[in-house]
């Protein structure tokens, strides 16, 4: 068919998430389930109380069984079963609908790890739907939910991009693009191809700009890649394109990603994009039984141009605010909860949780904590948990993630939008910009050259797996051959990462690079996957959990099998010393004492730099519990003094005897000054009770 035929034109349109939608939309339009939830503001809590402990699967990263498809293993008793002896309740399955693009009526692949979406099927290569419904089921039977995705802020370059840039009906409102005159074609480059784009340089940026065709540059380029040689912008030009009017047009469109994401608009007179995910979230609620969604970067859901500026307000826009809002209130309405994914700063995050999803990841103690780990100072994670107090963020409302699929983020945007403010850190005043460039600086310092070359840095931070991340903390080389007092400190230090989150209210998420102790992978086991300067790769080896197809040593998307520092689950449960092990006695007694919907009431000034201190008061009179961490290779005594914790009287307390939850013995005794001694050895944590 031609390209601009009415039946290629047909086939796009029944082909397009936004001819979905309108399907979609009779399932819920004028029905009673529109009534029957509350949906104004976040719960928060509910959520922490349901479902406390995930599993954040990457479906391209996971090695199956010969005859299983992905969502067939994800959704086996075997593996529901060692989840549920671990202490998982959710699972967040990753983006799984069909993802890419077409060219013709050829498929093409997706470009960013199924975040670029255009269908909301589910794709085949996961599985059927099912599949995916006997997951959810069989999650329910071990009295656990299943999370999925949401992805507001762009498709993929399938049908509705198509028929966009052909001017069809209403959906060139779907997208951040524009029309660009054919008088001043001459200010974009050659594109030879309608199916292919190019990226603008900032310069041709600059001259669209001021014609009043687009809003200016980007506040961030995410995909920008540190030293190449010509930096990536936000903006595309697309080739000549046939509209369905017989007129020939070129467009220039934003993509806040890869060029493979065109942006969608979130205020334009057709509402295209609220309409298509309105269609996204009755699929993942109401067909699919997602209990939970996660909103994929939505702090990129509105621009405009700033006067006198070459630079758009491109992130935390208003408009980002109100349709976060928005979705989160229909997920509500529909019964089910959302997420974020906001790397913004403190304030940023506070206003989105007003009204919003309700609940978001941890983007203020997660750098902190693998920056501790990293540099064994945790002066940082102290200063950015109190910093999250001052700005009442309760850690009930936050997802403490361990790893996941994206690179160490070490963006630090707090302090990017503070960077003149002042800041009392490490007992001196601190310029916001100059505290990120500390930072920074002693991550690559640490972590980056030739002492450790397995990490590579990206735009945004750090590409390795967290075994990779402590590996460089002692500047090995040899990551791949480490001796075995070089693998026990590893897991020590791995699980204090984990107890550090799991002893924090809120959600813990673990992933399977945790669980089995993955490895970066080599460079050149990756080079075509990282040849546009994408180094998350090398965190997203591919894992076999339960061992049952050994001798695989790829994923069925081809992603090669990663190094195993701790090996398949059930091995793991057999072993009382190791890491899986450890970490399930945790989530034993943070469920027992349900420190997950815990107060979070003090974090208390400490000498030894290298530690910290959490105290929660726990619900239902369970009394109060102490988190206390060692990040240093040497041995500390902690002295907390209790009497200067603000709600907590000492006097009923003194003489009591404080127990350490996780080996059920007396650590020491609160003594009538209110001192309560803290003894940590090396890399060693304590969840202490009294």
């Amino acid at each position: 068919m031609e390209s601009n035929s009415s039946a290629y034109v047909h086939w796009l349109e029944t082909h397009s998430l936004l001819y979905q939608a309108k399907k979609l939309a009779n399932l819920v339009s004028g029905h009673a389930v529109q009534w029957q939830q509350p949906y104004a503001l976040p719960q928060s809590e509910v959520v922490v109380a349901s479902c406390s402990v995930w599993f954040n699967a990457y479906p391209p990263s996971t090695i199956t069984q010969a005859d299983h498809n992905i969502l067939q293993y994800l959704g086996n008793d075997e593996l529901w079963r060692v989840f549920s002896e671990i202490g998982i309740t959710a699972l967040h399955t990753g983006p799984m609908k069909l993802a890419g693009g077409f060219v013709g009526e050829e498929k093409t692949p997706t470009v960013d790890g199924w975040f670029d979406r255009i269908s909301l099927d589910v794709d085949p290569f996961f599985g059927s739907k099912d599949d995916y419904l006997h997951m959810v089921k069989v999650a329910a039977k071990y009295g656990a939910v299943i999370a999925g995705d949401v992805i507001p802020g762009h498709t993929g370059k399938g049908a509705d991009f198509l028929l966009a840039l052909r001017r069809y009906e209403d959906y060139p409102g779907i997208y951040d693009m524009v029309e660009i005159k054919k008088e001043d074609w001459y200010l974009l480059p050659n594109v030879e191809s309608e199916w292919d784009s190019e990226n603008l340089d900032i310069k041709t940026i600059e001259k669209l700009s001021a014609k009043g065709y687009i809003p200016g540059q980007l506040q961030r380029v995410v995909f920008s890649v540190p030293g190449a040689k010509r930096q990536m912008t936000g903006w595309d030009a697309t080739g000549e394109v046939l509209g369905v009017d017989g007129e020939i047009r070129r467009w220039v469109y934003l993509h806040y990603f890869k060029a493979g994401q065109p942006t969608m608009n979130w205020l334009d007179p057709a509402h295209a994009a609220e309409r298509i995910i309105a269609g996204d979230v009755i699929k993942s609620i109401h067909v699919l039984r997602n209990k939970i969604v996660r909103l994929d970067a939505n702090p990129f859901l509105g621009i405009e141009c700033k006067p006198d500026s070459h630079q758009a307000w491109s992130e935390d826009h208003p408009l980002s605010v109100s349709s976060s809002n928005n979705i989160a209130w229909f997920v509500r309405k529909l019964g089910g909860w959302s997420f974020q994914e906001l790397n913004l700063t403190l304030d940023a995050i506070r206003t989105y949780g007003e009204y919003g999803p309700d609940l978001s990841y941890d983007f203020i103690s997660r750098p902190a904590l693998q920056h501790a780990i990293l540099t064994q100072d945790a002066t940082f994670l102290r200063f950015m948990l109190q910093l999250m107090r001052e700005y009442n963020i309760n850690p009930r409302a936050l997802i403490h993630d361990m790893q996941n699929h994206d690179e160490i983020t070490y963006e630090l945007v707090h302090f990017v939008e503070h960077a003149t403010e002042k800041f009392n850190y490490a007992s001196s005043k601190v310029a916001g910009k100059d505290l990120r460039n500390k930072i920074v600086k002693q991550m690559e310092k640490m972590a980056i050259g030739r002492k450790t070359p397995y990490n590579r840095l990206s735009g945004n931070g750090l590409c390795t797996t967290f075994v990779g991340l402590i590996a460089a903390r002692k500047g090995i080389t040899d990551i791949y051959n480490l001796s075995d007092a070089e693998k026990d400190e590893v897991k020590r230090a791995h699980l204090l990462m984990v107890m550090f989150n799991a002893m924090q209210p809120g959600v813990v998420g673990l992933s399977g690079w945790d669980l089995v102790g993955a490895l970066p992978l080599p460079l050149e086991q990756i080079e075509e996957w990282t040849r546009d300067g994408d180094y998350r790769w090398i965190n997203r080896g591919a894992y076999d959990l339960l061992n049952n197809s050994p001798s695989e040593t790829k994923s069925a998307e081809g992603v090669p099998k990663a190094q195993m520092l701790y090996g398949p689950i059930p091995d793991q449960l057999r072993d009382e010393e190791s890491f899986v092990a450890q970490v399930k006695r945790m989530l034993d007694v943070r469920k027992e004492y349900k420190i997950d919907v815990a107060e979070q009431i003090a974090v208390p000034k400490v000498r030894a730099k290298g530690a910290v201190i959490l105290v929660h008061q726990l619900p239902e009179n369970l009394g109060y519990e102490i988190t206390a961490l060692n990040f240093s290779d040497k041995a500390v005594v902690l002295k907390l003094d209790a009497r200067k914790i603000d709600g907590l009287n000492i006097g009923d307390f003194v003489g009591k005897k404080v127990v350490d939850l996780l080996c059920s013995e007396t650590d020491s005794l609160i003594k009538k000054s209110g001192i309560i001694n803290i003894k940590l050895a090396a890399l060693q944590g304590k969840v202490l009770h009294f």
